[in-house]
């Protein structure tokens, strides 16, 4: 999220209907429409007989994050009166949630507003793991999963990257923390980078690692089946996205104008050259190759939306196409099966746009709403790149760690095994999990010809 004002005289707005609070309103709910964009996206790329329960599963992941979030998860990832690592449950049920803002975190708009913005960004990040288990996971076992994930993992990142006294994003002035006024300079990530898409990416690999590699059925192709469906996700994604990046300047301003332009910069460069490399490489230009391209740019774009100019998101999108190219094919090389390429993208691509940020991040940009930094690179200042490689490590090592054991500690309760039987998996989650199809396959024309005639020719 931007940085939010540090006088030292803390008066909390009462807003009563502001331009911004409208803005806020929109903006949460297209990151809703993110949230089914996922699911449609992984749907098309899954076998046929998966299709239904990968939709299924990021509506479950919204329902339980949603109950979570209220209990005590907005009051873990944004109360203003925690420690460097974690907020407290001043908010906890959402009490003190009002027509007031938070002062030190979103000062313009009500904490009601903010922490429906913020709900969205938390049901989004869990159901982006399931790329890397798709085919292969439980629906209860999943379910359990989301709840402690999300408390702790999600919440905990979440807190330390956007949290007024989070200590990534104090990490420059760490003895300002317990002040009332902390300095809020350190690791970049205007929206997301680190606590969505590197969270999600490693915790995806994680996932991944632990269920093992999918089972073919005979002469099975692991290829999407509906097109479709991927272009379908993908434009809704985009879509959604200029509410995840213009939304986050948390204001209606310019800064949230040249948010959105960059981010669609960014997806436009990353599709074209994600499709040049596979011309260069393979002579084919692929609706997948695609489809991934510009989401693999939007996600590198995340963390720097709010801090670089138009040029530099050309350059961010096209590196990021590239490298997230790279990172899909390694998967073969090394042995792991990330189905859907969760980590490949969102992991490689959060990872890359982190870095990059602390490239191309310019004082000019935030001065569109009078939210001064230091800059990156290009301004001068070569260590906001040691505090992004920082964020990074932490949140990826993080990520992967506590969801690793996470994974290990569900498996080996009772009746919460993680992955179904041999029986199950070759059935389809969709029939074994759920007993219900994405798509009933009617007879054709001919088919329902040559049965009336054989029904005619056997009572005959």
């Amino acid at each position: 999220m931007s940085a939010a004002g540090n006088s030292s005289v803390i008066v909390p707005f009462n807003d009563n209907g502001s331009a911004s609070t409208g803005y806020t309103i929109i903006n949460s709910a297209l990151v809703f429409l993110m949230i089914p964009g996922i699911g449609f996206f992984y749907s098309g790329m899954s076998r046929v007989k998966n299709a239904l329960s990968m939709i299924m599963i990021t509506f479950l992941t919204t329902t339980i994050v949603s109950v979570q979030w209220v209990a005590f998860g907005f009051s873990l990832t944004y109360s203003e009166t925690g420690n460097a690592f974690i907020g407290n449950c001043a908010m906890c049920g959402l009490n003190n949630v009002d027509q007031r803002a938070l002062p030190l975190t979103a000062k313009s708009i009500p904490t009601a507003a903010f922490a429906m913005y913020q709900l969205f960004f938390a049901c989004l990040t869990p159901a982006i793991i399931f790329g890397a288990s798709a085919e292969r996971f439980r629906l209860v076992p999943t379910m359990v999963l989301v709840l402690f994930w999300s408390t702790l993992v999600y919440d905990p990142v979440a807190y330390w990257t956007w949290g007024a006294r989070g200590w990534l994003r104090n990490l420059s002035c760490l003895g300002s923390i317990s002040t009332a006024s902390p300095c809020q300079k350190g690791a970049l990530d205007f929206a997301g980078g680190g606590p969505v898409h590197i969270c999600s990416g490693f915790s995806g690999l994680a996932y991944a690692l632990v269920l093992g590699r999918r089972r073919r059925m005979r002469s099975e192709s692991f290829r999407p089946h509906n097109m479709t469906l991927v272009f379908l996700g993908t434009a809704m994604l985009w879509f959604g996205w200029f509410g995840f990046n213009a939304g986050s300047a948390l204001d209606a301003t310019p800064r949230a104008a040249m948010a959105g332009l960059v981010t669609t910069i960014a997806a436009a460069s990353g599709a074209l050259s994600w499709c040049l490399w596979d011309m260069i490489f393979s002579n084919h230009m692929s609706g997948l190759g695609f489809c991934s391209g510009a989401i693999a740019a939007l996600v590198a774009i995340t963390p720097a939306a709010g801090y670089v100019q138009p040029w530099a998101a050309i350059v961010i999108g096209s590196i990021a196409g590239i490298a997230c190219n790279l990172g899909c094919r390694v998967k073969g090389a090394l042995g792991f099966d990330d189905a859907l390429d969760a980590w490949g993208i969102h992991g490689v691509g959060g990872v890359i746009g982190s870095i990059l940020t602390g490239i191309f991040a310019q004082k000019i940009i935030p001065k569109l709403d009078d939210q001064p930094i230091d800059g990156g690179l290009l301004d001068g200042n070569a260590m906001q790149i040691v505090y992004q490689l920082a964020a990074v490590a932490t949140v990826a090592a993080y990520s992967f760690l506590i969801t690793f054991l996470l994974l290990l500690l569900i498996d080996s309760v009772p009746g919460l095994h993680l992955r179904p039987t041999e029986e199950d998996e070759g059935l389809g989650a969709d029939i074994s999990e759920m007993g219900e199809l994405a798509y009933e396959i009617l007879p054709t024309g001919q088919e329902i010809y040559s049965m009336k005639r054989f029904s005619s020719s056997d009572t005959s």
